[in-house]
């Protein structure tokens, strides 16, 4: 069986270096960790678990809280996105990922319960509810947390500028002459939905832009299905919007199949402009414009703050804001003159 001397051997390093980059040691240079890993995952190396774990006090594991009500779930790109690249910076500092809920073997207790049974180091959390009492249980206990798409000024949060990329969608529709822009929105009961209906409604009065209230339709769930049913609706109106800003590129998707479907081109007869750019975005037809959001740096920053503070590093409560950007492809056009 492979042990850490013999990693030491091959790698030319003393078996303390390699032993303190399998416990995440500071002091070891991650140019020097990442070569100790790669020899190890060649000579099929395991660190014992257990033994991490009474050596370091830790579990060496991470709890993902993970409660949504779009009916999607982790299936939906941007959270399997996310949770990717939070995974892949856990996993290379050596640390496990578990799903955490409110039943311990069968049973329903609470959050808390689940993670203190489990024995978890840190908790990830991605809730539509933030105002659960199982929840807020665990948020004042001394679990180490980290909170996606959210603000609260009570853990460390990492979110996407929201309410900036609902106006950056706004100025590039009316950059292009757009002045009749309607919004599908992801809904007031979750955080994103009412950040970006805001920053909508924002912008639209900014430039002095109506916004009737017709123009502001609920796509509920962020399915393709909600888009769909959400144009139906603005399109039956007498006074039609030129162009329409989702607040998922899901949504937008099922704008787009409903236009189509409702005899209109798009982006000639009406523009359509998603948010997110899931990997889909790039492939459709017309291939959709939208507000990018970076999945990639939102997970590495949930991760690297969450880490730091299972180290104990970290005593201010931590508020990362990412930027998004306008992804330019082919749903949208200046409007048709005269409309």
């Amino acid at each position: 069986m492979t042990t850490i001397y013999d990693i030491a051997k091959r790698t030319g390093y003393s078996p303390t270096t390699v032993s303190k980059a399998f416990n995440n040691y500071s002091d070891v240079r991650e140019k020097t960790r990442q070569e100790i890993f790669r020899v190890a995952q060649e000579m099929g190396y395991l660190p014992n678990s257990h033994a991490r774990t009474l050596t370091t006090k830790k579990s060496w594991t991470i709890g993902v809280l993970f409660v949504e009500n779009t009916g999607f779930g982790i299936r939906h790109p941007f959270f399997s996105a996310v949770i990717e690249s939070f995974k892949k910076v856990a996993v290379e500092k050596g640390y496990a990922l578990m799903f955490i809920s409110k039943d311990v073997g069968g049973k329903q207790s609470g959050y808390l319960e689940n993670c203190r049974i489990r024995g978890v180091d840190g908790v990830v959390v991605f809730l539509s509810d933030y105002e659960d009492p199982y929840f807020r249980e665990l948020l004042e206990s001394d679990i180490p947390t980290v909170i996606m798409d959210f603000e609260t000024s009570e853990t460390h949060t990492v979110c996407s500028d929201n309410t900036s990329g609902a106006q950056l969608a706004v100025e590039y529709l009316a950059s292009l002459g757009h002045r009749k822009i309607a919004h599908i929105s992801g809904g007031m009961n979750t955080f994103p939905g009412k950040m970006r209906e805001l920053g909508y409604k924002t912008a639209m009065m900014q430039r002095g832009f109506k916004v009737p209230k017709s123009y502001v339709v609920n796509g509920a769930f962020y399915s393709r299905e909600s888009g769909y049913n959400a144009m139906l609706e603005l399109l039956k109106l007498p006074e039609r919007p030129t162009a329409v800003f989702a607040s998922g590129d899901l949504l937008a998707l099922g704008a787009i199949m409903a236009a189509k479907d409702s005899g209109l081109s798009v982006p000639m007869d009406i523009s359509v402009m998603g948010y997110d750019d899931i990997d889909l975005a790039e492939y459709v037809t017309p291939a959709l414009t939208t507000v990018r959001q970076d999945t990639e740096l939102l997970g590495s920053q949930a991760a690297d703050i969450l880490l730091t503070s299972i180290e104990g590093k970290v005593l201010d409560k931590e508020a990362i804001l990412v930027p998004v950007e306008v992804v330019e492809r082919e749903s949208c056009a200046p409007p048709i003159s005269g409309k």
